[in-house]
């Protein structure tokens, strides 16, 4: 019923689309994305939906002192968040971009769910340069750093 419903309305079908040429998101995701954010009109940027969605670090700190590492809010979406989650793990597997980032990450010594959550914001990130270019990703194009 969601995809008929999403195939009703051309414009959001080709957002649809756009969303679902990137490695590693998927029609579930796609359509939670498209759903959950008022087909992108509540967030006007990728840190925002990151906020909203648990996967932007915060400083943990109270005034002047700053208290260890930096965290997610556990007050975020966390039916999004673990669509995303599991989108990062495909993406790490299939693309190749990603998962020489992510392997490099770890081989610095960092910790694998940090590097996950790290690549969940870059698929953000590429879903909104994707919505804003209005053009299909190309991992040809792109170089992942």
């Amino acid at each position: 019923m969601v995809q008929v419903e999403i195939e009703s309305h051309p414009e959001v079908h080709e957002r649809y689309e756009l969303i679902c040429s990137i490695p590693g998101i998927g029609r579930v995701l796609a359509t939670n994305l498209l759903a959950l954010t008022d087909d992108f009109t509540r967030f006007s940027s990728p840190r925002q939906l990151a906020c909203h969605c648990g996967v932007a670090p915060f400083e943990h700190s109270s005034g002047s002192s700053v208290r260890g590492k930096t965290r997610t809010s556990p007050k975020a979406n966390t039916w999004l968040k673990s669509l995303l989650h599991m989108s990062a793990i495909v993406a790490v597997r299939n693309d190749s971009g990603l998962a020489a980032y992510y392997k490099r990450k770890v081989d610095e010594g960092k910790p694998k769910l940090l590097v996950l959550n790290a690549v969940r914001a870059k698929l953000i990130h590429r879903v909104f340069a994707v919505l804003r270019k209005g053009e299909p990703y190309n991992t040809n194009l792109l170089h992942v750093s």
